[in-house]
């Protein structure tokens, strides 16, 4: 009797890898280019990201500079009598912290030293205690006072102008109350354009001392954005635009510059810069001078000099200036003073 015949599963043996099916060259092409969009679309997405990151960075840092502490006060420094004084800002958004440092006689002049950006009332590299010393020697009454990026009890964000031209108008109201007559904003880099920022809605400003002038607008803030990363300017003025509204509520629509750069002021100005500063241009002062009354403000444009250490490179001739006009501006307003 013969066997039944027993049919065996056609099994491949576990050594012999599957034959897999033959992909088409088209088809390989098409997965590569899709691999290669993908990463280039990956590798333009990171740009992007890392381009507003750097501009969200750069408007955040204008927005909360690093500011130091208090090192000493005027009494320690140059053994000034002062008193320690808080006062409102102009439209009481704030106060002001800072010093009143009355003449050695009674005087109806006050010169009101308006710091720069990233400093504080000190501003050490100016020196600004030299300065109020030279100016107490004159015979003024000298405020010296914290901006509110500068405070630490009363914190604000750094503005350009929006915010400090009101903490600024707060310390000539404080000038005033305490009997001053003709006051003087000396005023250095951001506080020299916050000055004269001010003094387009004030009439109590009698005369500006502006030391290394920065307002900020669009030119100024692509040149300063040039000394750290060479960007093209659009869209990075367009990017930063957007970022300052954002971070630090202010939009540079806020910042009067154009008013600034075409206004001439009625009240003597005596700008100084150096043409060797590469945060805020020379140009710009030149032009903003060149609008004004030359029988009432003047220049010193000093060739080769640095932001705000013209007084460190030739102090003789910066004081001997500075005081020249101090005594033109008061004797004319004393005139105007008597004809009314």
């Amino acid at each position: 009797m013969s066997s039944p015949m027993i049919s065996t599963p056609n099994v491949q043996p576990d050594w012999i890898a599957p034959i897999e099916p033959a992909i088409p060259a088209r088809m390989k092409r098409v997965k590569l280019k899709h691999i290669l969009i993908a990463l280039l679309l990956s590798a333009m997405f990171t740009v992007v990201v890392i381009f507003l990151a750097l501009h969200g960075f750069i408007a955040w840092m204008f927005a909360n500079p690093q500011v130091p502490p208090l090192f000493a006060n005027p009494m320690t420094a140059k053994g000034l009598q002062y008193e320690n004084v808080t006062f409102p800002a102009r439209d009481q958004h704030t106060l002001v912290e800072g010093w009143y440092i009355p003449a050695s006689s009674t005087s109806k002049k006050t010169i009101i030293l308006s710091h720069g950006y990233g400093a504080n009332r000190e501003e050490y590299w100016v020196p600004m205690y030299d300065l109020a010393h030279f100016a107490q020697r004159l015979g003024y009454n000298v405020i010296m006072f914290d901006y509110g990026f500068a405070s630490t009890n009363h914190k604000t964000k750094a503005t350009g102008g929006r915010l400090e031209k009101e903490q600024l108008l707060g310390a000539v109201e404080l000038a005033k109350k305490r009997g001053s007559e003709h006051i003087v904003v000396w005023g250095f880099s951001m506080g020299a354009g916050t000055a004269l920022q001010a003094s387009l809605i004030s009439d109590d400003i009698d005369a500006m001392v502006l030391d290394s002038m920065f307002l900020l607008e669009p030119d100024t803030l692509y040149h300063n954005l040039q000394q750290f990363v060479n960007l093209p300017k659009e869209p990075s003025l367009n990017v930063l635009r957007m970022m300052f509204p954002l971070l630090n509520d202010t939009s540079l629509q806020q910042i009067p510059y154009d008013e600034v750069k075409a206004h001439q002021y009625t009240i003597p100005t005596f700008f100084i810069h150096g043409t060797a500063d590469t945060k805020a241009p020379y140009t710009i002062a030149e032009q903003i001078a060149s609008n004004q009354d030359p029988a009432l403000s003047s220049s010193w444009i000093v060739d080769g000099a640095h932001h705000e250490l013209i007084y460190r490179e030739d102090s003789k001739t910066y004081l001997r200036k500075v005081a020249q006009f101090l005594e033109t501006s008061a004797e004319r307003d004393t005139q105007l003073t008597a004809k009314r």
